[in-house]
């Protein structure tokens, strides 16, 4: 085996962990590192037929929570097709890494926010779900990556635990199913790609299974701030990743972005487990009491 291949295996491993618990991740944690080794025309279809997969596993696991969601994130799905047809016209054309850094630099703010509890519901749900879903499919399909921004979006929104999941399951199967098909077409898959998926599957049977098994003895707050620090610390490495890939930063400073959205992160993540404590949880009602 290969270096490039035993950190395929570890990466993927740790990857479908992280979405056997949250219902997303794979794509976000095994891109970055893997287009490392491998370029997208090589890694994206692979990725892909995995998802798809992948996705349809999270929604069935999730299934009793789909009626309660499926109205509202329809929108989202209608507007994925267009964006994924747009997206699989582009993959040849436009360089994934400055669509990715883009992206990750207007949604870092939006996540540190989501994680210092600042949460605004939309109320025009369904037309910012067709823009969205719109935009979603274009990145998805250029990137494999949608995971950080949806999540945020469901997030905001305000969905439980196992209404977050199903809408996840939902979105993401839509948006590989509609890439497969568009890459297909597109003749996009090779031998080269289906020659990763040896080294990723056995990752799936493991990972996906502990991941299930973790989550179920976490509380929905305390689900939904773990989903943003996960997020800033995966935008944080995409953005320092992508810097040295570009060019725009050579050496290791680059990776000075991650450890500032670390150091952040983790002083949100304390104050967060900080007010939920027993004490701060009782000042609090004893503080409501005396107001009213």
């Amino acid at each position: 085996m290969s270096s490039s291949t035993l950190v395929l295996v570890l990466t993927t491993l740790l990857a479908a962990t992280v979405n056997g618990a949250l219902g997303y991740g794979f794509s976000s944690i095994t891109a970055p590192v893997a287009l490392l080794f491998y370029t997208n025309r090589i890694l994206n279809p692979a990725l892909v037929w995995v998802e798809v997969v992948l996705n349809a596993y999270v929604l069935w696991v999730n299934r009793a929570s789909v009626p309660h969601v499926w109205r509202r994130v329809l929108p989202m799905v209608l507007g994925l097709a267009p964006g994924v047809v747009l997206g699989t016209s582009l993959v040849r054309r436009v360089h994934p890494g400055w669509l990715k850094l883009a992206t990750f630099i207007a949604l870092l703010p939006l996540i540190l926010l989501q994680a210092a509890g600042f949460r605004k519901a939309i109320k025009a749900e369904q037309r910012a779900g067709l823009l969205f879903g719109g935009g979603l499919g274009v990145l998805y399909s250029v990137t494999t990556i949608s995971g950080p921004p949806l999540a945020v979006m469901l997030s905001n929104q305000g969905l439980a635990k196992q209404d977050f999941r199903a809408g996840l399951g939902l979105v993401r199967l839509a948006e590989s199913t509609f890439t497969a098909t568009a890459y297909y077409v597109a003749g996009m898959f090779s031998s080269e790609s289906a020659c990763l998926l040896p080294y990723i599957l056995p990752s799936l049977a493991v990972g996906i299974p502990l991941g299930v098994r973790v989550i179920r003895h976490v509380r929905p707050e305390t689900f939904r701030r773990v989903c943003m620090s996960f997020d800033a610390w995966v935008v944080g490495f995409g953005i320092s990743t992508l810097l040295r890939q570009l060019h725009l930063i050579e050496s290791g400073a680059a990776f000075s972005v991650l450890g500032a959205v670390g150091l952040l992160d983790a002083w949100l993540l304390y104050r967060f487990f900080r007010d939920r404590t027993p004490d701060a949880q009782y000042r609090y009602a004893t503080a409501s009491a005396n107001v009213t």
